[in-house]
């Protein structure tokens, strides 16, 4: 596999367009069938697996539709923190975070000038 890093943008977008080219043959789906399905037309399908992926919002349709989000898994999921990791924030949270209490008194003119409750 290639580094990912050493292609292009316009490398990148070719093999997720080919990828999903691919897996829509697998399934034996046609481009008009998967468009409708994904809600998008089908000449952005066509462009899509083609590598010109205009909208980030008609390749998750597409994925979606594909049953192929889960390539997205990495990106979406939350970072576990281990357990010394999440102590260590707690810790730090609460050493920050003192409890607040009143200072002040109520001066007389506030108590006399009538409250709108």
């Amino acid at each position: 596999m290639d580094n990912i890093y050493m292609l292009a943008d316009a490398a990148i977008m070719s093999k997720i367009g080919g990828r999903l080219k691919g897996a829509r043959l697998r399934q034996n789906v046609t481009q008009q069938s998967l468009a409708a399905s994904a809600g998008v037309s089908v000449s952005s399908l066509k462009k899509i697996e083609k590598g010109e992926i205009g909208s980030f919002e008609t390749l998750l349709r597409v994925l979606r539709t594909l049953g192929e989000l889960e390539v997205l898994q990495p990106v979406v999921e939350e970072e576990q923190l281990s357990p010394s990791e999440y102590y260590q924030m707690v810790q730090s949270n609460a050493a920050t975070h003192r409890r607040r209490r009143a200072a002040g008194r109520l001066s007389n003119n506030s108590r006399t000038n009538g409250s709108e409750w």
